[in-house]
């Protein structure tokens, strides 16, 4: 048994509620349940009883056995000093308050449906499985998955807000040098995302819009705060780089030395860092109102015209320095634009819009709704588990924050798919 099924139980009444009783025998009547509170302090808010015919109007509080009172030293809390109620599954020891009178103890063991415990015990209690639910998944209602994966990705939005509003204090509330980090963490993708994220944390964004009229001095930038430009190559683009890279650093008062090194091992040319870095100094050369234009765009398609960059003419024909290679564009693709705007442009519009005390949910589902979903294990697993899902990045996105979030820690009785299980 678990306190947290016992809150399930109590929140959404899963009792025989007509025939509650204390402990001690008297009647409860309950009138309202009151406000779950997942924080500290009692389990439930603000709620209203009979007890014997007396209307209580406090806190409840929820534990497996009532001797949990004295495990969790509530005895020595003042914020406890409003229960009204003490609902456990077994009352083994009496509670008292301050004045020495005994708060009521409601057992709720003899009062829940078996049918509701049954299905609590083969959810969360059976063989090991990928997810608890995985033999019934495949039979969730359709119109119950679609809301809930749309709440799950507005979910999964709100992480994400949280790490943008941590970086809006580290610049001091400026908006695009936050886009700058995020676009530089998303560029580097899983294996370079946190080097190249150091690296565009290394310095003042304000030196990005000074050098932004010129490319190869945002390429030196770069390239060289990630430790790029730190060996001796003979190449005339390498030198030149390196060359300017010294003057930047000598003008700015810059370092690279807490500046995480990116990685070329295990990539594919077109990842290398050499190659994101130079995209992205031309993405910052050719767009230089580039927060303005990703607030204001409102489909996928606008955000490929804006990231439809490739590098300069160099890099066309290089994917390191002092090798050539055959002649591609070395463009953005559509798909690593899609990743973009999963991970950073969709995130910050979002936090964006809830600044300016502003909904924009319907903007931003009508545009990941159009966005291919990604390819990974949670995804695939359960396409597996539930044949003919609709997919595009929402529900993806929504998938993944299920696995992780909920699936991972059996958190089953705060899921809508649980939920429906229970009460099947």
């Amino acid at each position: 048994m678990q306190e947290n099924f016992l809150h399930y139980i109590w929140k959404y009444k899963k009792f025989n509620t007509p025939k509650l009783k204390t402990t001690t025998g008297e009647v409860v009547t309950l009138v309202k349940a009151g406000q779950h509170n997942r924080h500290s302090g009692p389990d439930f808010f603000d709620a209203r009883m009979r007890i014997g015919g007396q209307l209580w109007a406090g806190n409840v509080e929820i534990h497996v056995k009532s001797s949990d009172w004295y495990l969790h030293n509530h005895e020595n809390d003042p914020a406890y000093d409003n229960v009204i109620l003490h609902v456990v599954y077994e009352d083994d020891v009496e509670v008292f308050r301050k004045d020495n009178t005994a708060i009521p103890a409601l057992e709720l063991k003899s009062f829940i449906d078996p049918s509701v415990l049954q299905g609590y015990q083969n959810l969360l209690h059976g063989k090991p499985k990928w997810i608890n639910c995985e033999n019934e998944f495949a039979d969730t209602d359709d119109f119950l998955l679609r809301n809930w994966t749309e709440r799950l990705y507005f979910e999964r939005l709100e992480q994400k807000a949280q790490l943008i509003a941590e970086m809006l204090k580290s610049s001091k509330n400026d908006w695009e040098a936050v886009l700058f980090r995020l676009l530089a963490k998303n560029f580097g993708l899983k294996v370079n995302g946190d080097a190249f994220l150091s690296m565009a944390s290394s310095f003042d964004f304000p030196i990005v819009r000074k050098l932004q009229t010129d490319v190869l001095q945002l390429e030196a930038l770069f390239l060289g705060q990630s430790g790029i430009l730190d060996q001796p190559i003979e190449d005339p683009h390498y030198q030149m780089l390196a060359k300017a890279y010294f003057f930047l650093k000598q003008k700015f008062g810059i370092s690279n030395f807490q500046v995480v090194k990116p990685q070329f091992f295990r990539l594919r040319p077109p990842n290398f860092p050499t190659i994101r870095l130079a995209q992205l100094a031309m993405l910052y050369h050719r767009e230089q109102g580039l927060f303005s234009k990703v607030i204001g765009e409102s489909s996928i398609e606008g955000f490929y015209s804006i990231f439809s960059i490739a590098p300069t003419a160099f890099w066309q024909n290089h994917y390191t320095f002092g090798k050539t290679s055959a002649r591609t564009k070395k463009a953005l693709t559509h798909s690593f634009i899609d990743l973009l705007a999963i991970n950073t442009l969709l995130p910050l519009k979002f936090c964006y819009a809830k600044h300016l005390g502003q909904d924009i949910d319907e903007e931003i589902l009508n545009i990941v709704k159009k966005i291919v979903p990604e390819k990974n294990a949670i995804v695939d697993t359960f396409f597996s588990l539930k044949k003919g899902i609709k997919m595009s990045a929402m529900e993806s996105q929504a998938l993944i924050q299920l696995k992780t979030v909920y699936c991972n820690k059996s958190r089953c009785l705060d899921c809508a798919i649980g939920n429906a299980l229970l009460n099947a």
